[in-house]
């Protein structure tokens, strides 16, 4: 891989890996998780809009496109950062979501009958056995319901993928314009419905907090994105995404320098058993 193109994807690797510390600020301040959530997705949906254009899908992608709306738009925003509203520490959270890669990997055999090979599977197991270590930290016992829900987190976002990949004929903004809508709508309506006075509090967000919802939606999820599919101009899948193994170790850089939080040694243990196993995952063929 060129030098340039190393530098874009640790630069995109970085920002994912941001999305943890940056949003505990912003929920940390004025912000319900849920309403974040929503409050993202807008943010996407209002910058995809000049690039929309309404399509007549074929009846075979309405389902998938349901699918991919509901578990990315909803699910995983909601999972997120009710996940990080739940837990005073990150480190659990951020190497948590790692677990999104061997989800992908189980219900794409599942789904679409993507064959694993065995030692595809052992390191499978290998990740998931980082997570049990996370468990004999005596403070991830204490937040385990922020452990839970990025596990469903996870969960999700491998089932996204799954659906995306049905949708793979379809323009990429087409798709996302459709799912960055429907998860603002449904969020912000269960926001109303378990977060009080919505509306209210969106009158009361700070300018400190709207810029969270602002990185989070444009510089995360658009720019992100943007830049991944630029390599992928270049790269094959397998060249690309066992970078992705890396943002957990950037989301705990970040999260030291802003909150002072140094992870400890069960979960520094635990994580480089998740990270180094989902990257050689990601790798093989």
């Amino acid at each position: 891989m060129a030098a340039k193109h190393t530098l874009l994807i640790l630069f995109v690797v970085f920002l994912l890996g941001s999305a943890y510390p940056t949003g505990k600020l912003g929920l940390n301040d004025t912000i319900p998780p849920i309403l974040f959530g929503s409050l993202r997705m807008a943010v996407v949906f209002i910058c995809l809009i000049p690039f929309f254009k309404i399509q007549i899908i074929d009846k075979k992608y309405i389902v998938p496109l349901i699918g991919f709306s509901l578990c990315f738009g909803v699910a995983v925003n909601m999972f997120l950062y009710l996940s990080i509203n739940a837990s005073s520490i990150l480190a659990p959270i951020t190497i948590g979501a790692q677990l999104s890669i061997p989800f992908g990997i189980i219900l794409s055999s599942i789904f679409l009958n993507e064959k694993i090979s065995y030692k595809k599977w052992i390191l499978i197991m290998i990740s998931f056995f980082g997570i049990v270590i996370l468990a004999f930290d005596p403070k991830v016992v204490e937040e385990i319901i922020g452990s839970l829900l990025i596990c469903g987190m996870a969960f999700f976002y491998g089932l996204s993928q799954v659906f995306s990949r049905y949708l793979k004929e379809l323009d990429v903004k087409f798709t996302n314009t459709i799912m960055s809508f429907t998860g603002f709508v449904i969020l912000i309506i269960l926001s109303a419905i378990f977060e009080g006075n919505t509306f209210q509090t969106i009158k009361n967000i700070s300018l400190e907090s709207w810029f969270t919802v602002l990185y989070a939606g444009a510089i995360i999820s658009l720019l992100g994105h943007l830049m991944m599919f630029y390599l992928y101009k270049f790269y094959p899948l397998d060249r690309v995404l066992p970078f992705y193994a890396l943002f957990p170790v950037f989301g705990l850089i970040l999260t030291f320098f802003i909150f002072g939080e140094i992870p400890s040694l069960i979960t520094v243990i635990g994580g480089i058993i998740v990270i180094t196993s989902v990257f050689f995952a990601q790798k093989m063929r």
